[in-house]
């Protein structure tokens, strides 16, 4: 009986077609990226393999696989808008980092949605991936098909509630990808086995079970073997008709529910996507180093998007986390990789699209912020961040929250200022702030773009700075740093001799001495301001030590 034939009670069929953001979602943006497209609730059909030499047949709503295209070549943009006339609703193509936009253009203008694919997975791949991602879900949905692509641990423990049995997901090999840990749910001698050795234990009857469920057309039961051997329920799972593993149920007590077949049936289909993401190798590293270059401003807006999974024009915010206190050398690269390993998984909860790269001992994290998140909030996720990375793995961190940007395209200057206000807060590392934002901390980042600027060499510095800092150098005195704690608490004497551990009288002795020795006028506003400016930077830059013996010579 075709599709589209009369079922017995009556009622006409039609083929399953998701919409292409249950697609996109499903898949993620390790297979599957939107460059354009024109109504997230189009429904696609069926994957289409294109060969450049073949006519182009009418497909009401599938999907065109591009093999061989190249994005700036004027064929592909005339592919793009034949496939529009031919009725397909999307058209897939390899991102190999050329530029979209011109691409995006034609879809657009075509009305017909264009996907991206990342250069390392083959086109089978791709086809077999699509083709389980639309395989209809069946007539009741089952409790496991929300769980996440990619996460067979949650997946095998879904399948084990759903059923009523400890589960197993292997790869068409016999390796044991994920097993289920359901409390109350026995296993036998063999399934442990096979959990510690990560593989199917070696057993005569093996060849036999295996090919029995491949060749099955779904799910089968095996009675008992003896002591030691529970029942089972096992299926294949393809894409296609390619095999892509098998799932294991053991029946034990209480048995398996009454409809544990249909439910494993169905489990099988929703696991196809699952395992073929596992069969990919991560693409975090991808991931990040697409991030790296926007970072950098070194990718194009279009490119970016597509590779990331992210429509240009959504709005992101750059984090940028830094340890408070520098690893040992040897210690560095560990610390590193714990910080991004552990902001990563924090970043999760907060949107399946965000994106970490690290670099320079600074882990910087692109996330997406919905429209209408407060201002506040993202600092408070940072915070909540830090705290737990301070309790998993005992770093301290700093935590730079970048302005929001409308665009990808502004993502760089977000990263800057992120930057900036990781070196405030290192500059400021006796106080207890630990997390901030340009806002709370611009005075402090005016101050760096002075130091910068070089405003406090020693050629701009004024003349008594200068005698003062030679003095000091000389004389291994502390004249710069007492006045610097004086000017900072506007002449109070009595905090600046409290900060400096000495008499109040003290302090102001050393003032009036400072005066008379570098001829300082403090009572002159504008010079009390130049000075402590310049010494203020000095301070920021870590090098008021150093200045004084550069100013001697």
């Amino acid at each position: 009986m075709s599709s589209t034939d009369p079922t017995p009670d009556g009622t006409m069929t039609r083929p399953y077609r998701p919409s292409i953001a249950q697609v996109l979602e499903t898949l993620g943006p390790h297979a599957l990226s939107a460059v354009h497209v024109p109504d997230a609730a189009l429904p696609i059909g069926e994957p289409v393999v294109h060969d450049p030499d073949d006519q182009l047949d009418d497909r009401p709503a599938c999907v065109l696989l591009a093999v061989g295209a190249r994005p700036s070549a004027p064929e592909t943009r005339d592919l793009v808008r034949q496939a529009a006339t031919r009725n397909y609703h999307a058209v897939v193509i390899k991102d190999r980092g050329a530029d979209l936009g011109e691409l995006a253009d034609a879809a657009r203008e075509a009305g017909v949605a264009l996907l991206a694919a990342p250069a390392g997975l083959p086109w089978r791949q791709l086809d077999a991936l699509l083709t389980a991602a639309i395989s209809g879900p069946g007539a009741a949905t089952p409790p496991f098909s929300s769980v996440d692509v990619g996460d067979l641990f949650a997946l095998a423990n879904a399948i084990a509630t759903a059923l009523g049995g400890a589960t197993c997901i292997e790869d068409a090999q016999g390796n044991v990808l994920a097993h289920s840990n359901v409390p109350g749910q026995e296993i036998d001698e063999i399934r442990a086995q096979g959990i510690l050795g990560r593989r199917t234990p070696q057993r005569p009857t093996n060849r036999l079970e295996y090919s029995r469920v491949f060749r099955a057309d779904g799910p089968v039961r095996f009675p008992s073997l003896g002591p030691g051997h529970m029942r089972r329920l096992a299926t294949a799972v393809r894409a296609g008709a390619q095999l892509l593993g098998f799932i294991w149920v053991l029946d034990g007590e209480p048995p398996v529910v009454p409809d544990a077949l249909r439910l494993l049936g169905a489990a099988a289909r929703i696991a196809a996507p699952h395992l073929l993401h596992s069969r990919n190798p991560p693409l975090r590293r991808r991931r990040a180093e697409t991030l790296r270059a926007l970072l950098d401003g070194e990718v194009a807006e279009s490119v970016a998007a597509a590779r990331l999974g992210l429509p240009p024009d959504s709005p992101v915010a750059v984090l940028a986390f830094a340890p408070a206190r520098p690893a040992p050398r040897q210690g560095a690269d560990v610390v590193a990789a714990t910080v991004v390993d552990l902001v990563s998984l924090a970043c999760e909860a907060w949107h399946h699209g965000v994106v970490c790269a690290t670099g320079w001992s600074v882990v910087h994290a692109l996330v997406p912020v919905p429209e209408g998140t407060p201002p506040d909030r993202l600092v408070r996720f940072a915070t909540d961040i830090a705290a737990s990375v301070r309790d998993a793995a005992g770093i301290a961190l700093h935590v730079g929250v970048g302005p929001v940007a409308a665009r990808l395209e502004e993502v760089p200057a977000s990263r800057r200022r992120a930057d900036r206000i990781i070196r405030v807060l290192a500059e400021t590392a006796g106080e207890r702030m630990c997390v901030a934002t340009d806002e709370r901390v611009r005075g402090r980042i005016a101050l760096l773009d002075l130091a910068d600027r070089g405003d406090a060499e020693p050629d701009r510095l004024l003349e008594p700075v200068r005698r003062m800092l030679a003095h000091d150098a000389a004389h291994s005195g502390t004249h710069a740093m007492t006045l610097l704690a004086y000017l900072d608490n506007f002449g109070e004497a009595a905090r600046a001799a409290a900060e400096l551990s000495i008499h109040e009288n003290t302090l102001r002795y050393r003032v009036r001495r400072l005066q008379e020795l570098f001829g300082m006028d403090l009572a002159d506003p504008s010079e009390r301001l130049v000075i402590w400016l310049q010494l203020r930077l000095l301070q920021l830059r870590g090098e008021l030590s150093s200045a004084t013996t550069r100013a001697v010579g």
